[in-house]
């Protein structure tokens, strides 16, 4: 049953209305009767029906896809409130064993039957949140003792940070001081973080795994400044690395690049198993370096669940389900299987900007070593386009494909650039698929472009102007006058196709106006099979 919203935006109206109902429902207010389960169920499902294929959303690194086991696992586990330990102790259990796990992948200083320190988390966000503040909470300890100011603490990370971290300052009053990249460098630079740092300064935060590229930073660079720093300074400024994304890409395509607690600043991490830990949304860690790392004072102490236990999570009550997912993957996997799916995305992302790069339309911003993504953006050459990277993203949407275009990092807002997010689900074949209609968009943009560098130029008597002249966002990003877009017309085609071509734009009739006016200046420029004149379409 598909929906749509009546005359009144303030109901939705099942358009097989007669089959469950009589009357439509409010949108926002709760409806005073009840309905049936099926036609509930319907509802919800058709309005879900706009959103995109979770397989095809290239932008995100979240996990859209897990073997129908794990998924029966999930389900079973729905109604289990993870907090409750005392009544679900199984489940409490085995977070314990997927913290150890972590742990022990990121090289913690461990004795073979030592406890590790570590929770889940919601995801990162949270993670990077407890992480902070046990991090402040140590320094502030540290300066009152001291006989120290403790009400100014700072923390320096490059200006690529996912804005998580900017949350974390602003909600827990810590000044964000940010290495601002350059062109040609679009990670942190550890001497320039190493610059900024004080002693009021309570971490400094490498990424392993950018945002913007899915590039490494230099973890053991800015190790080995820090602690030549400290040396000199007598301070003890420690480092958290935010491997969000990164975290289970590193230790098996890379287990020789030391990142992670081989380091001895590198006192927190942060991963994401709804990332490459490959679990659905809803799963991060947090894991110490030590008990010496998470101050006692951040832990709480509650009995009225029925036994003594302890916790430390922004969240109270949550799901338990993504907690068991990660434990299955983690021995469905194993060493091997992580391995073999890690570098399956790798070889995918280097084979797609590979075939990106040969079409001699884009440059290939990401490095091979990193999280298997492809950054990539338009060679401008000696021309001037008249599109841009938010062009070839919304028309590559026609063919079901959701790609983000954004501009860089603060100090490289110049930079748009296009991201593929290479995931397990993304396979060889979708690779050759994506590279495929990416050809046949740049294809029609450059030919639109054609039209308009030749029939809409501007000249002495008449202002036309571009008719890919863009306006832009309140957030600065360039935004199409879509209404102003018509095809390029082929005069070989048949009428028919043509007709075809024309259903997927919109006609107004100012822009037919200028059609006109186009002709009437430049008559001779295309002249179709029928030997009439299409002088100007307006692109």
């Amino acid at each position: 049953m598909l929906t749509h919203a009546s005359e009144n935006v303030g109901t939705i109206q099942p358009v097989f209305g007669s089959r469950y109902m009589v009357s439509p429902i409010p949108r926002f207010e709760l409806p005073e009767e009840m309905m049936s389960k099926d036609a509930a169920y319907q509802i919800v499902h058709d309005e879900l029906l706009l959103d995109g294929n979770p397989r095809l959303n290239l932008a995100s690194f979240v996990c859209t896809w897990m073997e129908p086991e794990c998924e029966k696992l999930i389900l079973e586990a729905l109604s289990k409130n993870f907090i409750d330990f005392d009544e679900y102790p199984a489940t409490h259990d085995i977070q314990d064993r997927c913290v150890n796990m972590i742990a022990r992948l990121f090289h913690a200083p461990l004795a073979q039957n030592e406890q590790a320190v570590g929770t889940s988390t919601v995801g990162s966000s949270e993670a990077i949140m407890l992480a902070g503040l046990a991090m402040k909470r140590k320094w502030q300890q540290k300066m009152r003792q001291a006989g120290k100011p403790y009400d100014k603490p700072n923390m320096v990370a490059g200006s690529n940070v996912q804005v998580c971290w900017e949350k974390f300052a602003r909600y827990f009053e810590v000044e964000l001081r940010q290495v601002n990249l350059r062109d040609g460098c679009y990670v942190m630079d550890p001497e320039e973080a190493v610059k900024l740092v004080d002693e009021n300064t309570i971490l400094v935060c490498a990424i392993l795994g950018s945002t913007y590229t899915g590039e490494f930073e230099d973890v053991k660079l800015l190790n080995q400044l820090l602690l030549e720093n400290n040396q000199k300074t007598g301070w003890d400024t420690p480092i958290h690395v935010d491997a969000a994304s990164g975290g289970f890409i590193a230790p098996f395509l890379y287990p020789e690049l030391e990142w992670d607690f081989r380091l001895p600043l590198v006192r927190s991490i942060n991963v994401s198993g709804h990332k490459y830990g490959l679990v659905y949304a809803g799963v991060g860690w947090v894991i110490w370096r030590s008990k010496a790392e998470l101050p006692e004072e951040l832990i709480f102490h509650i009995n009225y669940l029925g036994a003594i236990q302890p916790t430390f999570t922004l969240n109270f009550s949550r799901g338990s389900s993504h907690v068991i997912a990660q434990y299955y993957q983690f021995i469905r996997l194993g060493i091997e299987g992580y391995t073999l799916i890690m570098k399956n995305c790798q070889d995918n992302a280097q084979h797609l900007a590979q075939k990106l790069k040969e079409t001699g339309m884009f440059n290939i911003i990401s490095k091979e070593i990193g999280v298997p993504v492809v950054t990539y953006s338009l060679i401008k050459k000696d021309r001037k386009l008249y599109f841009t990277e938010h062009d070839v993203a919304d028309r590559m949407r026609q063919y079901g494909w959701i790609i983000p275009a954004y501009t860089m990092a603060p100090n490289l807002e110049h930079m748009h650039v296009l991201r593929v997010v290479v995931r397990e689900d993304f396979s060889n074949s979708q690779v050759v698929k994506f590279v495929r209609d990416t050809k046949k968009v740049m294809d029609f943009l450059n030919n639109e472009e054609s039209v308009s560098s030749t029939l809409c130029a501007p000249t002495q008597d008449q202002g036309i102007h571009s008719p890919l002249d863009h306006g832009y966002h309140s957030d600065g990003h360039p935004q199409v006058k879509h209404e102003q877009l018509h095809p390029q017309i082929n005069h070989e085609q048949p009428k028919k196709t043509i007709k075809e071509k024309w259903k997927n734009f919109h006609w107004r009739k100012s822009t037919e106006a200028r059609v006109t006016e186009a002709r009437a200046t430049q008559p001779k420029k295309i002249k179709s099979s029928t030997g009439g004149h299409f002088g100007g379409r307006v692109c």
